[in-house]
Order: C-alpha cells, then structure tokens, then sequence
C-alpha cells in the first residue's frame, strides 16, 4: 500500500453511490447469471419488454429497457441469431425494424418468469420487507 499524500483532498471511495451502486450491481448481476443462464440480464430484459409490448421498433425497445442504440441493436441482433425474436421493416418507415418475440421467445420468456422472481427476492434477501419497499421506491426517484 501506498502512503497517503496530504497535499490531496479528502475523498474516499467506499461510501460514494456510484461505487455502492456498481457493487449491488455486480452482486446482482452475479445472482442472475446463475438463475438465468440461458440469457444475459439485458437480453432477458429485451424479451421481457418485447413479449409485454407484443412488438415495438428496436428504438422504442432500445428506450422502454433503457438501452442507448448501439446496446439494443447487439441485444436485438443476438436474440434474432437464436431465433427468439423476428425482425420485419416497419410498414410506416422502412429504415426502422419492428421487433416481435417469436413462439420460441415467448416460451423462454414464460419459462424463465419464475427464476426472475427468485432472483429479485435473493438480490434483495438482505433487507427486511420495509427496506425492499423504501429501497425500490428511492431507486425509482433516482431514475
């Protein structure tokens, strides 16, 4: 370990709410690769949105999943490989794909509903039912 230098300011990592978010993050991330390891959490996150819409554009997913462009056209592209999801060019513009889960999508989708349950309640394990509801709520007030 390095000696402190006094000359710098005052700040330590291990309180601050990005490192603390990143650290549920990775905690949670890891649980879910576990539960659901047929998918990665933003591809099951594409195809949960994607089978509760019915179809969307891939921009439309991209925003309702909160993905930027380039992640949900990956994500997309992935899912279509393995034939969970079926792109068309949207009828009203043809430069937009229209996105829809596939039969074998939507049986995935259906299949995996149960382990994400479990998953939110294991990520969540450590808090006391009050904690759950205030955490979630003050998560949303962050978004």
């Amino acid at each position: 370990m390095t000696q402190h230098d006094d000359n710098l300011p005052s700040y330590r990592l291990d309180p601050q709410v990005g490192f603390l978010l990143r650290r549920a993050n990775q905690r949670h991330l890891a649980i879910f690769a576990r539960g659901i390891p047929e998918l990665t959490s933003t591809q099951f996150a594409a195809l949960a949105k994607l089978c509760e819409l019915g179809q969307a554009t891939q921009n439309a997913l991209g925003r309702a999943t909160a993905m930027d462009a380039a992640t949900i056209k990956g994500v997309a592209d992935r899912l279509r490989k393995r034939g969970l999801i079926a792109t068309a060019p949207d009828p009203d513009d043809q430069r937009r794909l229209t996105l829809t889960p596939t039969a074998e999508g939507r049986a995935l989708y259906a299949s995996q509903v149960p382990a994400a349950h479990a998953i939110t309640a294991e990520t969540l394990e450590p808090l006391s039912e009050e904690d759950r509801t205030t955490f979630l709520r003050l998560l949303e007030k962050l978004t």
